[in-house]
């Protein structure tokens, strides 16, 4: 378990849903991000821009259907295809788009695959997202959904507010 800090500012209009935010922590290392995750109307992933703290940046985009593109490196993402959600390895932020896009009923579970923007200590080489299996399940609606890095073998029971972003994602995250 790591401690830190997160503002995150959530503003969802007739485009879709822009989470933007800062964060500083440490987790494995000391670290510090931006990020900024833009969706359509329906919580698909259309934009996704993270800036590490004296590291690497990232600005890639997804066209809703998962076909993925760096801006950076002018070149396409074929690893990601079928990713139509971004998760963001420093926020719990990003946990909110499948529960969105999903609309999931209690006891209902999707798998997913997501495009996973790593943590900085686990960044080598290129900094590019990878696919990550997942899977989302409806314990209580509009209050908590189990989580399942499938990819990594973590499972968590994440507390929601009323607009799905996480309250509580135990032993990581705690808005207070």
């Amino acid at each position: 378990m790591g401690n830190g800090l997160e503002h995150c500012n959530a503003t969802l209009d007739d485009e879709g849903l822009t989470l933007s935010g800062v964060v500083a922590g440490a987790r494995e290392t000391e670290y510090g991000a931006y990020y900024v995750v833009r969706t359509d109307t329906m919580f698909h992933t259309s934009e996704v821009r993270v800036q590490y703290i004296g590291g690497p940046v990232l600005h890639i985009e997804a066209n809703g259907e998962g076909e993925w593109y760096d801006l950076l490196a002018d070149a396409p993402l074929p690893d990601l295809k079928g990713c139509i959600d971004v998760d963001i390895g420093v926020t719990p932020a990003t946990n909110t788009l499948p529960i969105k896009r999903l609309g999931l009923k209690p006891g209902e579970s999707c798998d997913i695959v997501a495009a996973y923007v790593p943590l900085p200590s686990q960044v080598t080489g290129t900094f590019t997202p990878t696919a990550a299996r997942q899977r989302y399940t409806c314990i209580e609606m509009g209050q908590t959904y189990r989580y399942e890095g499938l990819f990594r073998g973590f499972t968590a029971e994440l507390q929601i507010d009323a607009f799905g972003l996480v309250l509580d994602y135990p032993e990581t995250f705690r808005r207070v």
